[in-house]
């Protein structure tokens, strides 16, 4: 093993040595290495004549650039678009990122957790999450109703074991008891398991109430306090679109500070919760295992993260980092951001009144939803993948088929006033396919 994650590792071991006990082996070896990057980042400081570490071009003490490109772009200083931003992120984008993250939550006040690292969005996060915590046959811990990537990332790439639970309870609630029995039936054979969190769910557009919520976090709590390491990972990629009943942050500040052997793991981004899919700024931030700082472990689980990202894609993009983080500052966002807000409300819920009409009943129900961008309807008569290929040959309607009964919706791209002619086609559909 390296010097550097050795030194990484006893950092770890001296704030918590359970944290050092969850990752993987990949984890233990991970390390920034004092490169080039290291380096470059210490001439950065005292070069004052001339430095000539980094793997740029200079013209005039600036960036090098084309003008047709910086044509494009010139609203933007060079130096915050074509430079390579540092492994971890735009240290001005972290910090903004980390200030928004306790405005948002509430329940983190007077709690501590790391410095945000950017990655290049959600996939990359949950890609990260896996490489560190995640050893060939270990569990991930994931509701029935789960995002397809999840398996092509966890279980096709990386090995571990997918281990599920049914989503919903009879009644129509969260699960949260088949939630904790998973968890800790994994947790039993493995001594730790992975749960994701993704609330808003996709693909049902499901996140718990405030009693679920609090439920989650207690019961994973008390898991952990039997001695089961448990990694708490919050797939926030719809954070802030709550409609209607449900727990108004992430879960992430509920689970942080609770137990020695309870990491939380919050992964976020730009991509959803400012409509920028295609900029591919996320974040990975760790919650603190108990009341103190745990400065030191902070510490090295960021350069763990940062060592994962310069030995595989070396940094995210930085225009799209700047883009974010002036964005955030702007006056006009919590305005503008409002605005989207509500239109992606009165979508949601022109969907369920409509399906509340009872006229589809005799082909399809509707899971619970209340949040994100997406809906799924249990199909009572027909395949879910034959519909939706029917759907998009004999009607031009396009749905997503999760498994043999549900059928996904993405009312996020439907105008309020077409929902009731988009339903109306896949009860058609359906009654075609049942005849």
């Amino acid at each position: 093993m390296n010097a550097l994650a050795k030194e990484l590792n006893e950092l770890i071991a001296k704030d918590n040595p359970a944290v050092l006990e969850m990752l993987s082996e990949l984890g233990k070896n991970l390390f920034m290495p004092k490169g080039i990057v290291t380096q470059s980042a210490e001439a950065k400081e005292k070069a004052h004549k001339f430095n000539a570490t980094i793997g740029i071009a200079l013209e005039n003490g600036q960036p090098m650039y084309l003008q047709c490109v910086y044509d494009n772009l010139s609203k933007y200083a060079p130096k915050d678009i074509f430079p390579y931003a540092p492994s971890s992120g735009k240290p001005e984008l972290r910090k903004r990122w980390k200030q928004k993250i306790f405005d948002e939550n509430p329940t983190l006040s007077g709690k501590a957790t790391s410095n945000p690292v950017v990655t290049n969005a959600l996939t990359h996060g949950l890609n990260v999450v896996g490489d560190m915590f995640l050893d060939k046959g270990d569990y991930v811990v994931l509701p029935d109703k789960f995002w397809g990537n999840y398996r092509l990332g966890f279980s096709v790439i990386g090995g571990a074991e997918i281990a599920t639970y049914e989503t919903f309870t009879e009644e129509g609630g969260f699960n949260v008891q088949a939630l904790l029995d998973k968890v800790e039936e994994c947790g039993r054979i493995k001594g730790k398991a992975v749960a994701i969190l993704n609330f808003p769910n996709n693909p049902s557009g499901y996140t718990p109430t405030v009693a679920e919520a609090t439920a989650i976090a207690d019961g994973l709590t008390a898991i952990a306090e039997k001695g089961i390491k448990v990694i708490a990972v919050t797939d926030d990629a719809y954070f802030t679109l709550f409609y209607e009943d449900t727990i108004k942050e992430s879960i992430f500040g509920l689970l942080t500070g609770r137990s020695k052997n309870l990491l939380p793991v919050k992964l976020d981004g730009a991509t959803k919760e400012e409509f920028v899919w295609g900029f591919r700024v996320g974040f990975i931030t760790f919650g603190a295992t108990e009341s103190s700082e745990q400065k030191d472990m902070m510490a090295a689980l960021e350069k763990k993260v940062t060592g994962l990202i310069r030995g595989t894609i070396s940094n995210c993009p930085h225009p799209s980092q700047t883009f974010v983080l002036n964005s955030l500052d702007d006056e006009c966002f919590k305005e503008q951001k409002q605005q989207k807000f509500e239109l992606m409300k009165e979508r949601a819920l022109k969907f369920k009144e409509v399906l509340n009409t009872g006229k589809y009943l005799e082909q399809f129900e509707y899971y619970p939803f209340n949040s994100g961008y997406f809906m799924c309807l249990k199909l009572k008569n027909v395949d879910a993948e034959e519909l939706r290929v029917h759907l998009l040959d004999n009607y031009g309607i396009g749905t997503i088929s999760v498994n043999k009964t549900d059928l996904r919706i993405a009312f996020s791209c439907v105008e309020a006033s077409d929902t009731e002619e988009l339903l109306d086609g896949i009860f058609a559909g359906c009654k075609d396919l049942a005849k």
